[in-house]
């Protein structure tokens, strides 16, 4: 994908990166949100400002292993799991 990707396809929450301070979330109300991660059933498993931390981070480094030719095309936020 060469280019900027499209945005703003949610349609109750907006997503903003900012690149000294990270990603952040709010209601299209204008709301603080929070981003989450959840599992197959529905359950909470992470949440807050670490989990944005952790987003931005993560796609900061495999964006910056495609830039220096490193050839990483997946990375991962801690050891990858029996399912991946």
């Amino acid at each position: 994908m060469i280019g900027i990707p499209s945005t703003g396809s949610l349609t109750q929450a907006v997503l903003t990166a900012v690149c000294f301070e990270g990603l952040s979330a709010e209601t299209r109300e204008g709301r603080k949100a929070t981003l989450a991660i959840i599992d197959e059933n529905g359950k909470v498993i992470e949440r807050g400002p670490a989990v944005a931390r952790e987003a931005w981070n993560v796609t900061l480094a495999c964006y910056k292993n495609f830039l220096v030719g490193q050839g990483h095309l997946r990375v991962f936020s801690g050891p990858p799991s029996a399912a991946n």
